[in-house]
């Protein structure tokens, strides 16, 4: 017997139901943007009716909401993780440690981005429109992450690692969007140079070190200089 919801004499269960949602409501916003963003049409690329949806999702916002958290989710572990060395980093590690770490991050940004293109166009909807509907959907969670950064980038600051005495969360997040703002000019680049495909893996792997190498670069001051002995 079908469950409720199920469309075209099909079953579904509760989580695989929940994440054929949150597919199609990605595919939708990447497309249209929240404001463009219809429901119905979120919920006929799922596969269910809308009654579903909302048993699941009490409204768009929260399934805005849980589209993001999703992918915030997917990103988290490597974010804990560079926090975690930052933690660890004394200034007497200097700035070569740090580079390892800020270019192992920024490349794997990179990599998610290409291999996640719907989240990647979400957030350019959201840089846009002023990150209005992102700011609604904030959580604590949001808030911690800067408590945590906010400290341990003022002490690499403050140890004279960073270039720019400009507030140093201010600095890493336009950075680490340049991965975003590359891969949304290449369809630009493919109408402008038809006879190159800067989406081939090749291609990608030179844009990945040239956008690595940018943030690194654009951020920390070049590594010491060995003095002679």
């Amino acid at each position: 017997m079908d469950e409720p919801g199920s469309r075209h004499g099909r079953t579904h269960n509760a989580e695989g139901a929940r994440q054929a949602i949150l597919d199609a409501a990605e595919e939708i916003f990447a497309e249209h943007g929240f404001d463009g963003a219809r429901v119905d049409e979120i919920a006929r690329l799922a596969g269910y009716n809308k009654s579903l949806l909302f048993q699941y999702f009490s409204d768009k916002l929260t399934l805005y909401a849980e589209v993001i958290r999703r992918a915030d989710g997917q990103t988290r572990a490597l974010q804990d993780e560079a926090l975690s060395t930052l933690l660890n980093v004394t200034v007497a590690d200097r700035t070569e440690e740090i580079r390892k770490l800020l270019a192992g991050y920024a490349g794997w940004y990179f990599d998610y981005l290409v291999a996640h293109p719907h989240i990647q166009r979400i957030y350019m909807w959201e840089m846009a429109e002023g990150w209005q509907t992102f700011s609604k959907i904030l959580i604590q969670r949001d808030f911690d992450d800067l408590d945590q950064f906010g400290p341990v980038l003022t002490r690499l600051q403050a140890a004279g690692l960073l270039r720019s005495d400009l507030n140093p969360l201010l600095q890493l997040s336009p950075a680490l969007f340049m991965c975003s703002l590359y891969l949304a000019t290449l369809p630009l680049y493919k109408v402008l140079i038809p006879d190159k495909d800067f989406t081939s893996p090749a291609q990608l792997a030179l844009a990945r070190s040239f956008v690595v190498e940018f943030i690194v670069n654009g951020l920390l001051i070049p590594p010491l200089e060995a003095k002679p002995t």
